[in-house]
């Protein structure tokens, strides 16, 4: 059975146990403990070197993310991102945190570490803070190569964003993707449940022990005259971590010759 969840040590843990926090974790504080799981990346366990680069991925990311918000300790954030982007060798831009867990699963499974390779999946949050974060990441900030993803419903508003800060000029889609920024239809629980079918999904739900919830949802008369596909997508919306627990679990099962196109070519793209 896969199972997902927050990681054994929030990020700053150990920096806490030896009495120093840097002032972007401790503004984190107030963005909420499920943010700040959204940020932390995975512990390398073959060598201090690969360590030390995740580590530094992760206080990129953390620092970054209250750079984009303002307010305190942006200034310091500032710094600390400016001061650690030389180890960043891509900014891949994502709605939320499933999309994060997703790309970074997918990425396990083709025997890579993208923490160790300096790609750095940010989540923004919601699609719109794409603009803040282009301002930091992108050409008015930190100018590092970008990547991204997003539903289909936010892509003008991701082009619009692009076009601003001089990354191209009336893109269509294929120009963004070229760009690297890579288009979900109509969101990533649509891609991921064409891709494994409606079947497979209920045998991942069915491992999850989630069969009964997923009935009773089913039940309601909202619900029940809607396709499956539909209902499971609503289904994995509607508690809090649903959707990363079923992106880390889905792609668990998904077979490789059968990739949703936008994260296979994301993945290739960075």
């Amino acid at each position: 059975m896969v199972r997902v969840g927050p990681p054994s040590s929030p990020p700053g843990t150990v920096a806490r146990q030896c009495g120093r926090r840097s002032p972007a974790e401790r503004s984190l504080d107030d963005l909420g403990r499920e943010n700040v799981y959204a940020y932390g990346i995975p512990a390398v366990q073959d060598g201090v070197g690969k360590r030390g680069l995740v580590d530094e991925l992760r206080r990129f990311s953390q620092a970054a993310v209250v750079w984009a918000a303002g307010g305190a300790g942006s200034d310091a954030a500032t710094a600390e991102a400016r001061e650690l982007a030389g180890g960043v060798r891509t900014v891949v831009l994502v709605e939320g945190s499933s999309d994060q867990v997703a790309i970074e699963a997918l990425a396990t499974r083709h025997g890579r570490d993208l923490g160790a390779e300096g790609v750095a999946v940010v989540p923004l949050g919601g699609a719109m803070s794409i603009g803040r974060f282009l301002d930091v990441c992108g050409p008015p900030g930190l100018g590092l190569p970008l990547a991204g993803l997003c539903d289909i419903g936010e892509e003008g508003h991701f082009r619009r964003h692009l076009e601003r800060v001089g990354l191209g000029s009336d893109l269509t889609r294929a120009g963004l993707e070229t760009l690297g920024f890579q288009v979900c239809v109509a969101d990533l629980e649509d891609e991921l449940i064409r891709a494994l079918g409606a079947e497979g999904v209920q045998q991942v739900i069915e491992a999850q022990g989630e069969m009964r919830p997923f009935r009773t949802f089913q039940g309601q008369p909202a619900q029940r005259e809607r396709p499956v596909e539909h209902q499971l997508r609503r289904f994995m919306g509607t508690h809090s971590g649903r959707k990363a627990l079923y992106a880390q679990a889905l792609i668990a099962h998904l077979d490789l010759k059968h990739v949703p196109r936008p994260l296979e070519r994301l993945l290739t793209h960075v």
